[in-house]
């Protein structure tokens, strides 16, 4: 079956538009790179065969003149797949992932809006070892249920495939000690993450010049 024969979102590049990359396989992700498949085999189907000839590592390391004539790739499609793991390679050659062990470590990264005059909700989505997949900002404005909502929370999480996740925000008028509101909305998405599988491993509230761990208080 030709590409142009799926329904539009089983292609791989309309997928990648309306769900984002990580919803791709790997041979979807490659078929976008190569763009066209060979004679009597579309794209995906390529990039299935290729994947199965190579390793993931292999791949990544593999020469041009490895790939060149790899089930017909070609020069053009051999200079893309190589451009692209080179290009990464450098990208994150530097890169540190950052791992949160700590209340502190949470105080330490939200320097920007410690002091900040309106309440930040921030989410740290983390894999398996503590490390971080992504940070977002989920509201801005005093805390309340309507603000933060569970769905607001996982469904970010489901989408970055973390495996737990920090809550924390900031208190503008100083002291980190927990409101009723934040007990409540700590309980509350504590319990939808346990339904989830998402464990919710801290809620740090921070302040200019000091923080309260909900876990180091054994609230969570």
């Amino acid at each position: 079956m030709r590409i142009k024969d799926l329904p539009k979102i089983e292609r791989p590049r309309e997928k990648l538009e309306k769900y984002g990359p990580e919803k791709l396989s790997n041979s979807e992700l490659l078929a976008i790179l190569l763009r066209i498949g060979g004679k009597g085999i579309n794209v995906v189907e390529l990039a299935r065969k290729i994947l199965g000839k190579f390793s993931r590592n292999s791949l990544a390391k593999a020469s041009f003149k490895d790939l060149k004539n790899t089930f017909g790739l070609g020069s053009a499609k051999a200079c893309e797949i190589v451009a692209c793991f080179e290009l990464s390679r450098r990208l994150l050659q530097n890169k540190k992932s950052q791992i949160y062990l700590t209340p502190k470590d949470v105080w330490n990264e939200l320097k920007d809006i410690r002091d900040n005059k309106k309440e930040h909700f921030v989410i740290f989505f983390l894999d398996t070892r503590n490390q971080e997949i992504k940070r977002e900002i989920i509201s801005v404005g005093s805390l309340n249920a309507n603000l933060v909502h569970p769905r607001e929370v996982f469904e970010p999480a489901v989408r970055h495939l973390a495996a737990q996740i920090i809550l924390a925000h900031n208190h503008p008028a100083g002291s980190p000690a927990p409101s009723q509101e934040d007990l409540e909305i700590t309980k509350q998405l504590a319990n939808a993450g346990k339904i989830l599988g998402i464990g919710v491993k801290d809620h740090v509230i921070v302040s200019k010049a000091n923080f309260f761990s909900f876990k180091e208080h054994k609230l969570l």
